[in-house]
């Protein structure tokens, strides 16, 4: 087979695999803290062996990258908490849709990063976004869980568009299995003094869906996105995750009977729709650095 219609094909399961980390949310009767270390042990297991196993070796460079190392595993652990309380709060449309405002939240903080300034489409782009939230929140109130979730939900994209800007200035040069290796590795002392003692006495059925979570949605597609990018342009990367959301709530539809409300399908398209336009700007952008450089 080709290489590049190959890695097409792993990407669009690894996308299918992230989206389908969502639905763990419903599935596991656990409270986020708990799933959310549980995922990071066996995520960190397996990630490990992945490195070690394709030769880039377990230590990092120098003090300085265990230190963001540390840095950025504490904010993935407290985005992937959030995370799964943000749809265990409303539902895994609205939690999905909630994060995929990461992409327009990245704009919009990254002049703080890098020495570039808003653009006039990128304030339009929130604004959609703004819309697109504002037909998702049932009632402006936080007793409402839905509301409480969507806020949760736009507090983790907005952490996860800290620690990928972080990642990407600080953190790329070591390849995506090992730098999530670390990161998780540092998940898991960072909550494991708010475990509950539910965790202990789960069930084998509970143990065997975190085992999946863990190493089959979380290990494996963080390992796959290498060998993808290796015949794949990163605006084809880019689009294709954008579709991490559709795929999340057609499982969601197919598999737990949620059923969205017609608000929640046409705020997510306003969100999805920036999130797809932003990252088209953002490499038309990188490409015209490129070519003045």
């Amino acid at each position: 087979m080709d290489p590049v219609k190959k890695s097409l094909i792993s990407l669009h399961v690894t996308v299918m695999l992230l989206g389908g980390t969502a639905l763990f949310s419903q599935l596991i009767p656990l409270g986020s803290i708990d799933i959310t270390f549980a995922r990071s042990v066996f995520a960190c297991l397996l990630l490990f062996a992945v490195a070690k196993l394709s030769g880039d070796g377990l230590r990092l460079n120098s003090n300085r990258d265990y230190l963001i190392a540390f840095g950025l595993g504490i904010i993935m652990a407290v985005h992937w908490v959030t995370y799964f309380m943000a749809m265990q709060l409303s539902s895994v449309s609205v939690g999905i849709i909630a994060l995929f405002t990461f992409p327009v939240i990245t704009v919009l903080i990254e002049p703080y990063f890098e020495k570039n300034r808003l653009l006039w489409q990128d304030i339009a782009s929130a604004l959609v976004v703004l819309a697109g939230i504002a037909l998702i929140v049932p009632d402006a109130s936080l007793e409402n869980d839905v509301t409480l979730g969507v806020i949760v939900g736009i507090f983790s994209a907005f952490l996860y568009a800290i620690r990928n800007l972080l990642h990407r200035h600080y953190f790329s040069h070591y390849s995506g299995a090992k730098a999530m290796a670390w990161q998780t590795l540092i998940v898991c002392p960072t909550l494991v003094f708010f475990v509950s003692d539910e965790l202990v006495m789960i069930d084998l059925n509970t143990l065997w869906l975190l085992l999946a979570l863990g190493t089959f949605f979380t290990a494996i597609p963080h390992a796959m996105i290498a060998t993808a990018l290796q015949h794949l342009r990163a605006k084809t990367f880019s689009l294709v995750a954008c579709m991490q959301p559709f795929y999340a709530i057609l499982f969601a539809m197919i598999l737990i009977n949620e059923q969205p409300t017609w608000q929640t399908l046409v705020g997510g398209l306003l969100v999805i729709s920036a999130a797809i336009y932003e990252t088209i700007n953002t490499h038309k952008e990188n490409q015209k650095t490129k070519q003045c450089s």
